[in-house]
């Protein structure tokens, strides 16, 4: 089988071996299925081989990030508008050829606004565990097969989609957040939560990201405690089926 590419954009490095950590169980990847690709750090030697990379793995699983998509662009450094330009570049290819993606919250907003969506700040969401409800296209979601029609994930956002891209279609809606997760054409897909987070890596991230705007940084020990409480088991179903589904020999 061709390994997954999962795209990485955490300049912290135990950050990044979390994510990738939680989602390689989560996924239910063997070892060699998961191949990391730090695009904080390859942008530093030139542009990417997007080319090479889709044709040597299965798919590609963006990962969360501490970056924000709406963001004036004088705010954001050097870096982040690399990455960005990086990715463009990559949509530029998975888009017209419908190549399987799979965006973790980061991802709603990066391939949302690619396909001609818009993001806003009101309905961001403070992490935690919240409920999740499967919509009537959802259920017939190949990627949603297996999974509870109501479920609790974890989320934790500044920004969110205010409007889908033209032909987006929605799979998963949330009561504060409206839009959590949404498909492009046939393969492409994107969740405002984090299917490949579990409360370990949730409470891990917590404490590094205390300072960032997630959450008041004087709650800290009352969100870990509530996120250690938290009951969530149908998610990684939807990490899971990815897998399965698009999955390709060599």
């Amino acid at each position: 089988m061709l390994p997954f590419l999962l795209i990485q954009t955490r300049e912290d490095d135990d950050v990044a071996a979390d994510e990738l950590r939680s989602t390689t169980a989560l996924g239910g990847f063997a070892p060699g299925e998961l191949e990391p690709l730090r695009l904080e750090q390859a942008v530093l030697s030139g542009p990417v081989d997007w080319e090479t990379l889709l044709d040597t793995h299965s798919g590609v699983i963006l990962g969360g990030s501490p970056f924000n998509t709406m963001d004036a662009d004088e705010l954001k450094g050097d870096l982040q508008r690399a990455c960005e330009a990086e990715l463009r570049r990559l949509l530029d290819l998975v888009v017209p050829r419908d190549y399987p993606f799979f965006g973790a919250c980061y991802g709603v907003s990066t391939l949302g606004v690619y396909a001609g969506g818009t993001v806003d700040r009101e309905h961001s969401e403070t992490a935690a565990a919240v409920p999740m409800a499967i919509t009537e296209a959802g259920a017939s979601d190949p990627i949603l097969e297996g999974v509870n029609a109501e479920f609790d994930a974890f989320v934790g956002h500044k920004e969110s989609m205010g409007r889908l891209p033209e032909g987006a279609v929605l799979l998963v809606e949330g009561r504060s957040c409206p839009v959590q997760m949404f498909r492009l054409g046939q393969n492409l897909y994107a969740s405002q939560f984090h299917p490949e987070m579990d409360a370990e890596g949730l409470v891990f991230r917590l404490s590094k990201y205390r300072n960032h705007g997630y959450f008041a940084a004087d709650e800290l020990d009352s969100v870990i405690a509530a996120a250690r409480r938290s009951s969530v088991t149908e998610p990684p179903k939807i990490l899971s089926n990815f897998r399965v589904r698009y999955a390709r020999s060599a």
